[in-house]
């Protein structure tokens, strides 16, 4: 059961749907920060889900204001981690990025137990090969059918550990195997997704993917099946924007672009939009007296959502 949670995690890049092109599975978008618009003439629903992620903010919404403000006031000193009695905005930027990674710290926190065996909240190699391997290796491999795939799998995970292990160590600390997981989310992994991206899908091992291969990723035709339309719009992707060289193939730096474009900082965006509505005396930094005077933009209440409420049914009338 363990090898087959591995294939299932770290395997994802790989993941084929027919009903969404697998390329759309590739390319890793940051997640929004609000299922709101960002309109706080009628609503701070956005700010309270950026500020505190949308499955706490329900919670909030539950309490009374007083409450609210006791737990906001706890949250800001949790924020300000050089406890210099101020909320810069590097601080609040980190803090922001981190409610929005919680899905991926519970993803984390579910498996860790499974793979820190003599519980010294640390991982090291030998346990995460053990635990995943440790039978398969035992036997070398030989009562599975496709034992070459479960070394090449082995291989893989190996590279992928001593990467994420950032001081070599062969041991994971819980960020390090937070990033061994989700590599994606890490800038100095991020030439390892691509390297394991161009490997999933050059099938001839030139290290390159041509338009034969990008395809084939997506979409195998079966006989007498018509090519769906999407296909015909990918290949005029992969010749128009993926390839941006023109030489028929995709390179390094063009699967980079791809599957990890660059994008807007919402999380950096916000923390400019809280600091700069909140900052009464304009120092470009905030004081817990400052976010508990606008407490109800940071977090939600009874109160506020009765507000919001109010105010829709007024533009509805």
């Amino acid at each position: 059961m363990m090898l087959l949670n591995s294939l299932a995690s770290l395997y994802f890049l790989a993941a084929v749907a027919f009903a969404v092109p697998a390329q759309e599975k590739r390319i890793h978008h940051q997640p929004d920060l609000s299922d709101h618009a960002h309109d706080d003439a009628h609503s701070f629903q956005y700010d309270h889900e950026a500020f505190l992620g949308k499955e706490e903010a329900k919670t909030f919404d539950q309490l009374t204001p007083e409450e609210s403000k006791d737990r906001l006031a706890k949250i800001v000193d949790r924020i300000d981690t050089d406890k210099d009695g101020y909320v810069s905005h590097g601080e609040l930027h980190y803090w922001i990025k981190h409610r929005q990674r919680r899905y991926i710290e519970e993803n984390v926190n579910k498996h860790w137990k499974d793979y820190d065996k003599n519980q010294d909240d640390k991982i090291s190699w030998e346990e995460y090969k053990n635990t995943t391997y440790g039978y398969y290796l035992g036997e070398e491999f030989d009562d599975i059918d496709d034992k070459e795939t479960y070394k090449s799998m082995l291989k893989r995970d190996e590279r992928r550990f001593k990467t994420a292990d950032r001081d070599s160590d062969g041991i994971a600390t819980h960020e390090e195997f937070t990033a061994f997981l989700h590599p994606e989310e890490f800038d100095y992994m991020k030439d390892l997704v691509i390297q394991e991206t161009v490997e999933d899908i050059d099938k001839n091992g030139d290290g390159k993917i041509n338009l034969e291969e990008y395809i084939g990723d997506m979409y195998t035709a079966e006989d007498g099946e018509s090519e769906p339309d999407w296909v015909q719009t990918e290949k005029k992707h992969f010749s128009e924007i993926r390839d941006t060289n023109k030489d028929g193939y995709l390179d390094a730096d063009e699967v980079g672009q791809w599957v990890l474009p660059g994008e807007v900082d919402h999380a950096d965006n916000e923390a400019k939009h809280l600091i700069h509505e909140t900052d009464t005396d304009k120092d470009e930094r905030i004081t817990k007296k400052e976010i508990l005077a606008n407490w109800n933009m940071f977090v939600g209440s009874q109160a506020t959502n009765y507000g919001e409420d109010l105010t829709k049914k007024h533009d509805e009338l």
